[in-house]
């Protein structure tokens, strides 16, 4: 059973992101402040739910959030900040969508840096344990496959539609085969036998 609220303020919003480890494509984030009455007992960690569930819970989070917050973070910018700093930054993006301004924020992880004023607390496997971090997952999910499914259909032959980016055997034989695309993240080991691709 997920709990409403880690604090005692009123908006408290929780926030997650999707793509951390992937090779191609953005590191996606949202940041949800529930309404007091929300309940659904299919939410729960992304992870742990499948896409058709997924798909169902994102149109009753949209309507019934008093507000959230999406926003992706793309390969260039990984490259250039690194995964971690691109992750929290998508983080404070999608929360700083968020009207009215959050009180409080609870975070997925144990890595976060202030945002603004707001006091927060990070809380490893927080999206299996608060609605609000399980929401943003849901959000961060499927807003980030919908993206990867759109570049699916410029490159194909990777089937990011199935494998969304992540280090999949088919995903690493295509990089094999065809190179890297302008959606890969240069700075990662695309394939095992090296740490870097000749671009």
């Amino acid at each position: 059973m997920l709990i409403k609220n880690y604090s005692n303020f009123a908006l408290e919003c929780g926030t997650d992101e999707a793509g951390r480890g992937c090779l191609a494509g953005p590191v996606t984030a949202a940041a949800v402040i529930l309404s007091p009455t929300f309940k659904n007992s299919l939410l729960n960690d992304s992870k742990q739910i499948s896409e058709h569930k997924r798909d169902l819970l994102k149109p009753i989070i949209e309507l019934d959030a008093l507000t959230f917050g999406v926003a992706h973070v793309f390969q260039e910018d990984i490259d250039e900040i690194n995964i971690l700093n691109a992750s929290i930054l998508a983080m404070h993006k999608s929360i700083y969508q968020l009207k009215p301004k959050p009180e409080f924020i609870i975070v997925d992880g144990n890595r976060f840096k202030p945002c603004g004023d707001i006091p927060f607390e990070t809380i490893i496997k927080g999206d299996g344990k608060y609605l609000s971090i399980a929401a943003a997952s849901v959000l961060a999910k499927t807003y980030r496959d919908a993206y990867m499914n759109k570049i699916h259909e410029e490159f194909p032959m990777y089937n990011w539609k199935q494998n969304k980016g992540y280090p999949t055997k088919e995903h690493r034989e295509a990089i094999r085969e065809y190179g890297i695309t302008k959606y890969h993240r240069k700075s990662f080991r695309l394939l095992p036998e090296q740490l870097k691709l000749d671009i």
